[in-house]
């Protein structure tokens, strides 16, 4: 992972690659951040983006019970197998699902990409030139855009909550009303 300034706008890059990165590494579809989602609970949105290109099939179970994420790609990548008939026009929305389950589930991580502010994200690597920047760096960066869009929706998502509960904490309020309570109860007393 590294950062580097937009040579273009006054915007910051941030390119991930790695599970292990710190703190971008949440970003990799290999990080360790299991979510439920169609009925199942998916060890990681590796396991669950490889395993819909054979949704309802037993080879997607297989994956889906995959002991790594590493292993559910390469399970995932085995064309011995035919893919989905309308895999190339559902997989971007395969992959906004998984990664908006992955970041609604786990709290600190969608802290870690609300804190990105907005940057773009960058899948950093070289072989992929459909999901990340690929070789020269004029990839579509696919994820990288399904992560800002997410970051986006999660972001207007907490604003709307913000916006409708009242000012304070729901302890100062709760408080406020009891004390309410207590002094209308002294004042009833015959």
């Amino acid at each position: 992972m590294w950062i580097a300034p937009h040579t273009r706008e006054a915007t910051v890059t941030i390119y991930f690659y790695g599970a292990d990165d710190v703190p971008y590494g949440c970003f990799s579809n290999f990080s360790p951040h299991g979510f439920d989602l169609d009925g199942h609970r998916w060890p990681t949105s590796e396991h669950y983006f490889q395993a819909q290109k054979y949704a309802g099939t037993r080879h997607a179970d297989l994956i889906r019970r995959a002991a790594t994420p590493l292993r559910a790609a390469e399970l995932g990548r085995d064309r011995s197998r035919p893919l989905r008939r309308d895999w190339d026009r559902v997989k971007d929305d395969v992959m906004r699902r998984a990664v908006t389950a992955k970041f609604t589930a786990h709290p600190g991580i969608r802290a870690v990409l609300l804190d990105t502010g907005d940057a773009e994200i960058v899948e950093d690597t070289g072989t992929d030139h459909y999901w990340g920047r690929g070789r020269t760096g004029t990839g579509k960066n696919r994820l990288g855009r399904i992560l800002m869009r997410t970051r986006t929706q999660l972001r207007t998502a907490d604003d709307d909550i913000r916006r409708r509960i009242p000012h304070g904490t729901d302890a100062e309020r709760m408080s406020a009303a009891e004390d309410r309570r207590v002094r209308g109860a002294g004042r009833r007393t015959r």
